[in-house]
């Protein structure tokens, strides 16, 4: 019965994303494909990463924030570590976004899930601009890009620039275990009293920000995100504090494109996510990191097209890899 309500849920979603921006889910991961290929059994976006568990044990000041059941009491999760775009063998050492999906209490009455970025801002502000992005990236005749097009397309719509330039100008990273990551999206969050605050979530990591020289990433071997994920692991569970950044009226909640200045915000202490060891891939590669799956006490912003567009895209490329 619960897959079953999951299914219908996924299918409404697919439809009401659809309206909203007038792309079909498929578009969306077809243009992914148009980008890094097709490949058997592999994710659309996100292709390379890896399946952990663990537990999320909240403070006790979490439940003023939200009902929502993950801030009441410690939950198991299921996650995955992941390196942004469609490529199963991106290169280790590139400087590229990192994800973490997570799913809090993925066997219980009201699971919720997240996709996050290490980087604070999306690419696009719509679906419709998703697919303009990719498909001005599309490779030519000799396997690349048109510069001429990328440039053209940057030029008319700046704010796709930003989330690039943002990670252009970090270090290589180091280490799943030493990157922030970033819930993109601003979320309505209510407590049980009825108080409601807009809020985007973050995950600060208990090491510290992690990066490498240029000249340390050349000496690094492809695969060493994993080895050295699991030699952490060997130590001691990777831990992540989350914690809740208050917009105000200023911070739109409709452009993912669009920073709020955290320094400047409050920032409520949440909990923490202890990841203690590697789980079978089978068990995220057979499900999706949904992040419109919300328990009560958590909801999405109308106007953020996005969110919404990531329940359909997300179920084709769960069907596409499952055939």
């Amino acid at each position: 019965m619960k897959r079953l309500l999951s299914v219908l849920m996924v299918s409404a979603a697919m439809t009401g994303a659809a309206h909203a921006e007038d792309i079909a889910p498929d578009k969306l991961v077809d243009s992914l494909n148009g980008v890094f290929g097709k490949h058997a059994k592999t994710r659309a976006s996100h292709a390379k990463g890896v399946c952990v568990k663990g537990t999320f044990t909240p403070t006790a000041e979490a439940p003023a924030l939200s009902k929502v059941p993950f801030l009441a009491a410690p939950v198991p999760v299921l996650g995955r570590f992941s390196f942004g775009g469609g490529n199963p063998k991106a290169s280790d050492k590139a400087k590229s976004p990192r994800g973490l999906a997570l799913r809090f209490d993925p066997d219980g009455e009201a699971p919720t899930d997240f996709v996050f970025l290490t980087v604070p801002i999306f690419f696009a502000r719509n679906p419709a601009e998703v697919v303009s992005f990719l498909e001005a990236r599309f490779p030519g005749p000799d396997g690349k890009p048109d510069p001429a097009k990328v440039k053209a397309f940057t030029e008319a719509h700046p704010w796709t620039a930003k989330q690039g330039a943002w990670v252009a100008a970090k270090p290589v990273p180091a280490s799943y275990a030493g990157l922030p990551y970033h819930s993109i999206h601003a979320f309505e969050a209510t407590a049980a009293d009825g108080k409601k605050q807009t809020i985007k979530f973050k995950f600060e990591p208990a090491a510290g920000e992690l990066g490498l020289t240029d000249e340390e990433a050349k000496a690094k071997e492809e695969g060493f995100f994993t080895a050295e994920l699991d030699d952490r692991l060997k130590a001691g569970p990777v831990s992540f504090n989350l914690v809740a950044i208050v917009g105000t009226d200023a911070d739109p909640t409709d452009d993912p494109t669009a920073e709020w200045p955290e320094a400047d915000r409050q920032k409520i202490a949440l909990g923490t996510l202890a990841i203690a060891g590697r789980e079978e891939e089978a068990k995220c590669d057979a499900t999706t990191f949904d992040p419109n799956n919300l328990a009560e006490g958590l909801a999405g912003f109308p106007g953020d097209t996005i969110l919404p567009a990531r329940s359909g895209s997300y179920a084709v490329s769960l069907t596409r890899r499952s055939e």
